[in-house]
């Protein structure tokens, strides 16, 4: 699929701006930002539910802007799971062939008997939607998106409803299910973490427009401007000047790799890249305001070493309290320098 300087506007807001990005055969995409950013604008764009302003939208090389939803070959599935409640499991996964396809009774069938063995539900077949649990009604939607084969599979926040831990679950099984069947997919997410985990490249919208797009790593480890580093996980920003490869902070200087050609720049530092050490011999140094528990590790909040207070990600191994000064080092290569602002 290819979006070739898509736009939707509402009166003087523009939802989507011009954007354009390619969707590989096969691949998991999704579409990460925050609310109004114009993500779930462009997937519906791409269903067809709504008409672009201007632009297009390709589908193996095929010009899609106005041909209806139901010709564009794609499956839908929505937070909200959308199942009939009069239905059982069987029938809301064979709706669409009874629709819109030309399978004989006995081929529909054994295409529904084929979903439900592909998202583990050929036990419940029988059962009606009131019947299941949230995570399982998310597979039947999955089937029932996926019966008709279609080349491109959409996804709204199709987790969104569920707690953390089905959530996760449901991450994984959605995952084995893409592998299985090598459907392409947009997958519109808010949420970060499950986009890092679950897409081969990750679109990040911000105010209708791409911010950057990448690999779950690129995005993460090399965000291209201030709002991808801050938005994406935990992200350290400081002004910093740079000095014959250092970073001079108030807390001392700090080796950096890459282009450090520039005299003062803005420098991403994620939490976890950063070592606590004794203080003596460290390129920088600072004072513990808190530390904080949380699980497999403990963030602390270092004053003193960069002019403002550095959140660090440090094993629980590490014994420090508040009030105590410590010593910091963090990896040439760990720091990213950022466009300034404009």
């Amino acid at each position: 699929m290819r979006l070739r300087k898509l736009s939707k506007a509402y009166g003087g807001l523009a939802a989507v701006d011009g954007i354009s990005f390619d969707v590989p055969a096969g691949a998991f995409v999704s579409l990460l930002g925050p609310s109004g950013s114009g993500k779930t604008t462009t997937l519906n764009l791409i269903a067809g539910f709504l008409t672009p302003d201007s632009g297009d939208i390709l589908i193996d090389e095929r010009s899609v802007a106005d041909v209806p939803p139901h010709k564009r070959n794609i499956g839908m599935v929505f937070q909200s799971y959308s199942l009939f409640p009069h239905m059982t499991v069987a029938d809301n996964v064979g709706f669409p062939l009874r629709m819109r396809s030309k399978l004989s009774r006995q081929a529909a069938q054994k295409r529904i008997v084929e979903m439900l063995a592909l998202v583990q539900l050929s036990h419940l077949g029988a059962r009606y939607p009131r019947q299941l649990s949230g995570g399982q009604q998310q597979r039947v939607a999955m089937a029932r998106a996926l019966v008709s084969a279609p080349r491109l599979l959409l996804m709204d926040e199709p987790l969104g409803a569920l707690d953390k831990k089905l959530r996760e679950q449901m991450q994984a099984e959605i995952r084995r299910i893409h592998r299985s069947v090598g459907t392409t997919v947009v997958y519109v997410t808010h949420d970060q973490s499950e986009a890092l985990t679950m897409s081969d490249l990750v679109v990040v919208m911000h105010h209708g427009r791409i911010a950057q797009i990448g690999t779950p790593r690129e995005i993460y480890f090399q965000p291209k401007n201030r709002f991808v580093a801050e938005f994406i996980g935990a992200a350290n920003i400081i002004e910093a000047a740079l000095e014959n490869g250092h970073l001079v902070l108030p807390g001392g200087r700090q080796p950096i790799g890459g282009d450090a050609t520039l005299p003062a720049a803005l420098a991403m530092i994620r939490p976890e890249t950063i070592r606590v050490v004794e203080a003596g011999n460290a390129p920088l140094s600072g004072t513990v305001d808190s530390v904080s528990f949380i699980g497999d590790r403990q963030r602390m909040v270092v004053s003193g070493a960069s002019g403002k207070p550095l959140t660090v990600d440090a094993p629980n191994t590490i014994k420090a309290q508040a009030g105590e000064r410590v010593g910091l080092s963090i990896a040439p290569d760990a720091i990213r320098l950022l466009p300034p602002e404009k």
